[in-house]
């Protein structure tokens, strides 16, 4: 994470019914919980047909925009394996980009999430890529957790707190 002083910038990405909206929920929730000022922006675009959806969230000791400005993203999370090239353009030098690449290899078949023996699911594997994203930031795991809890419905808790957990074991 960056200075305190320095907002942390993140763009999340992925098509519209993978999540990517409620992932930047449990993100900006976390920072909130946190004691962070947060800020966060999305934009659906063709959502609602599978199109193009992202989400910037701010956060640090003062944001006073929710919008990531273009090149400046500390941190990209991409959903869909389709998305990385469509905002590449987003992370600034040095940034940090996190994709179903690190969760399921190269070939990004997300078919595998249902059968493999990990906990994630195609339901699920936002919050993967949240836990992955964690190790990068200093919030503890109980306020992820929470963040978790906040967001989701109460029969999900467990299964996304593991695939919380699954995606923290990806660092390399």
């Amino acid at each position: 994470m960056n200075n305190k002083n320095v907002p942390t910038n993140i763009v999340l990405a992925g098509l519209g019914g993978q999540g990517v909206i409620r992932a930047a929920n449990i993100l900006a929730e976390a920072a909130f919980i946190a004691g962070c000022d947060v800020k966060q922006s999305e934009i659906h675009g063709m959502s609602q047909r599978g199109g193009s959806v992202s989400s910037d969230v701010r956060f640090g000791e003062c944001v006073l925009s929710p919008m990531v400005p273009t090149g400046q993203a500390d941190y990209l999370m991409v959903l869909h394996p389709t998305q990385v090239e469509n905002n590449l353009y987003q992370l600034k030098e040095g940034g940090v980009l996190l994709s179903t690449r690190n969760l399921i290899g190269e070939g990004g078949d997300m078919t595998v999430l249902d059968i493999d023996d990990t906990p994630l699911t195609s339901r699920n594997f936002n919050v993967g890529l949240i836990g992955l994203l964690s190790t990068h930031l200093s919030f503890s795991d109980d306020v992820w957790h929470e963040a978790v809890r906040r967001h989701l419905p109460k029969k999900v808790h467990e299964e996304n707190i593991a695939a919380f957990a699954y995606g923290k074991t990806l660092v390399k």
